[in-house]
């Protein structure tokens, strides 16, 4: 169902509202999240995005983190293992007209993680399905997010995710058939 709409994607709301996004073809290396859970994500969010210093791991074709940067996000930055994947993501930043804030870059995300400063007010999480990916990446990720970020994780239903990962906390949990969106928090320091 969903491989036949890889094709394109297009910007919810903000200044590239409307704006076709393209994917590769498949689910090999890409699976867009669908315009309804992207609705909910970005409408948890919606306070903390303007200004935002955003990361958009396992970017994928960037959608994400475009629709973060269209919606006032100060910068995002997009880290994909797929060189192909990232090609994408630049096509669809300059069709988005963010080009400027953005910073795409290669790379594993637990080494990545391991060698990146930060700190980011959001992170967003869309990994392959079906690795514990997220499990794995999020006390990484907990150290570079700043007091009061957030950080939105989209996996299958049946993902097992930690309630506490570092600094971050497991908020809340939505269901939108076979997909799970967890939201993690950081404390604000004291």
């Amino acid at each position: 169902m969903r491989g036949k709409r890889c094709g394109t994607m297009r910007v919810i709301a903000g200044t590239a509202r409307g704006k076709n996004l393209q994917a590769l073809p498949g689910e090999d290396i890409t699976r867009p999240t669908i315009n309804r859970v992207k609705e909910a994500m970005f409408s948890s969010v919606q306070f903390l995005v303007p200004g935002a210093r955003v990361l958009d791991l396992f970017a994928g074709s960037g959608q994400l983190g475009i629709e973060a940067l269209s919606r006032g996000a100060k910068s995002c930055l997009f880290v994909d293992r797929s060189a192909e994947a990232l090609a994408v993501v630049k096509a669809n930043c300059k069709t988005a007209g963010v080009d400027r804030q953005s910073d795409i870059r290669q790379g594993e995300a637990e080494s990545f993680l391991a060698n990146i400063r930060g700190p980011f007010d959001l992170a967003l999480l869309d990994p392959p399905f079906h690795h514990d990916t997220v499990a794995a990446v999020l006390p990484l990720l907990a150290a570079k997010m700043a007091p009061g970020g957030v950080v939105l994780c989209e996996t299958e239903r049946e993902a097992d995710l930690p309630e506490q990962a570092g600094a971050l906390t497991l908020v809340k949990q939505y269901n939108y058939g076979k997909i799970k969106v967890s939201r993690y928090e950081r404390g604000e320091e004291v």
